[in-house]
């Protein structure tokens, strides 16, 4: 790779500090609303382009502030999760979703199999191997690795208020989240909950199944309300409290697992 030796860059994805030695692998699977030429828009309005259905608006800044902060390597999708979400598999409708809320998908109303086949190859396939890639040169080096996705959520969800300010998000796998919400006590102006304003049941978790679960990782889904995110200062200090809670979680983690936090 040429460059910056800090950042490697795909068409569709991008791997931040591939060499960070500290204890989490950073993942933001909705840091972008690029829509590459080749999908015409996907049909959408340039309002629609833009709104939370397209991306996670401020997380990537957080998840890169994250890993700064913890010298964790970092892999974001440059691509919007209209085109493909790499947080689903790619049978679930919602990795290409025709509808999000109110928003109609034209470019993904009746894709065919290649049209599907071509978006899995082209979007997930890399972002998938560029988070394995990592994850394998990580536990032959021996390092522990806490896998943490960081994502935002719209205050307002078909009309309906949600006062989660942060949601700590698990599946089978609670260790991090449990270890997370321990220490929500050192935020307690904020409203902090465990799978909310999503959870396994909603589909959410396929991230944390397929590259923490699988490789015994210990893993959480980080989401913040989007409001909370608008502009650097906001973004800073919100980065600033969740390292208040992944610091010492992931301390007391490392401290009462055996043999530390990798496979």
């Amino acid at each position: 790779m040429q460059g910056n030796p800090n950042r490697d860059e795909s068409d569709t994805v991008e791997v931040i500090n591939p060499t960070g030695r500290g204890a989490a692998l950073i993942l933001c699977e909705h840091a972008s609303n690029h829509i590459p030429a080749r999908y015409d828009g996907l049909g959408l309005k340039e309002g629609d382009r833009q709104s939370h259905a397209a991306w996670d608006p401020g997380a990537r800044a957080v998840a890169l502030a994250l890993s700064r902060a913890l010298d964790a390597p970092m892999i974001a999708s440059k691509v919007s999760r209209l085109v493909y979400d790499c947080n689903r598999p790619p049978e679930a409708p919602s990795a290409m979703p025709e509808r999000s809320e109110y928003i109609e998908v034209p470019g993904n109303r009746d894709l065919s199999e290649t049209a599907r086949a071509e978006r899995v190859r082209a979007v997930y396939a890399p972002f998938c191997d560029a988070v394995s890639t990592l994850i394998a040169a990580r536990k032959a080096e021996n390092l522990g690795t806490h896998l943490i996705t960081i994502h935002s959520f719209t205050p307002l969800y078909y009309g309906q208020p949600r006062d989660c300010e942060i949601g700590i998000l698990h599946d089978s796998d609670n260790r991090l989240a449990d270890a997370i919400l321990d220490e929500a006590h050192r935020l307690p102006d904020r409203v902090i909950r465990r799978n909310d304003p999503y959870g396994p049941e909603d589909g959410v978790t396929h991230s944390l199944k397929l590259h923490g679960i699988a490789h015994g990782l210990p893993n959480v889904m980080i989401e913040v309300r989007n409001d909370l995110l608008v502009g650097a200062e906001a973004q800073a200090a919100m980065t600033d409290e969740l390292l208040m809670l992944l610091h010492p979680a992931m301390a007391k983690l490392d401290q009462t697992s055996p043999g530390g936090t990798h496979a």
